[in-house]
């Protein structure tokens, strides 16, 4: 019974935590209708997710996304440090091909989310087999560095929490 009331509880729960968010009070009206989204929205939409991901909440979830805000905050500073240092002809923008081992479409859509999200790099595009991202790096001075970076902090996480 619970089952299918909640057939995504994650998804249900990190509704109402955005919705929150977005309303920016905390009254009794607004729980109330986050907790209405949080439970009609999985419902409606869990016929399109037949296969949904093994997804494992924990220690390994918390370690990925403190990474991933780290990340976000040092590429800023990085990325402004280059934008005031350097002239646009000494940067070196690449096409990176990075390798996925991945296979669910959430995790490497998760993957392709973070690389965008972190400033001076952006997901442009997936393979048609899923075995590949296409990659922009505004600054890689080392190709072969950026995609093992990719890879060790991003992609190596992502496979623990996503079994």
């Amino acid at each position: 019974m619970i089952r299918r009331l909640f057939p995504h509880p994650a998804l249900s729960a990190l509704l109402v935590v955005v919705w929150m968010l977005l309303v920016n009070e905390l009254t009794f009206g607004a729980l109330f209708l986050a907790l209405i989204f949080g439970v009609l929205v999985p419902l409606v939409t869990s016929r399109f997710w037949p296969d949904r991901p093994r997804i494992r909440f924990g220690p390994d979830l918390v370690g990925y996304a403190a990474i991933v805000l780290f990340d976000i905050v040092v590429a800023n500073f990085e990325i402004a440090w280059i934008i005031l240092t350097r002239r646009n002809r000494d940067l070196r923008s690449r096409w990176l091909v990075v390798p996925v081992e991945l296979r669910s479409a959430e995790a490497i859509t998760l993957l392709a989310g973070t690389i965008s999200l972190t400033p001076g790099t952006v997901s442009s595009d997936v393979s048609a087999d899923g075995r590949a991202l296409l990659v922009h790096a505004l600054d890689s001075g080392d190709p072969e560095a950026d995609i093992a970076r990719i890879k060790q902090r991003y992609e190596a996480r992502l496979l623990k929490v996503f079994r």
